[in-house]
């Protein structure tokens, strides 16, 4: 089990490595794949209230949990392919979020 994000990053980079799907691992199609991951995600939530998605039953946070990790991963992937350090993105973003939204 990957404990930081270098590991998860290379542990993803090695099960495409295995299975030969760099071919089709583009920055477009690791994006678009991202996309309707997001859209999965969304779809976990949608009619629900906001108290209902404040207290999830054990089942709805299990089935959220395995989408965000499907959008995680495919950022992760996406990332390593274009060479963004993501720790340093959000970051980077962070301070300037900071100066665009004072306090």
């Amino acid at each position: 089990m990957a404990d930081d994000l270098s590991e998860l990053t290379a542990a993803l980079r090695d099960f495409a490595d295995r299975r030969d799907w760099h071919q089709f691992h583009t920055p477009k199609n690791l994006a678009m794949a991202l996309a309707g991951e997001v859209g999965e995600l969304v779809a976990e939530l949608q009619w629900l209230t906001p108290e209902e998605c404040t207290s999830l039953s054990d089942g709805a946070r299990d089935r959220l949990a395995l989408e965000a990790a499907d959008v995680f991963i495919y950022l992760v992937r996406l990332a390593d392919i274009t060479g963004i350090d993501l720790l340093d993105a959000a970051t980077r973003k962070m301070a300037t979020n900071e100066v665009r939204f004072p306090h």
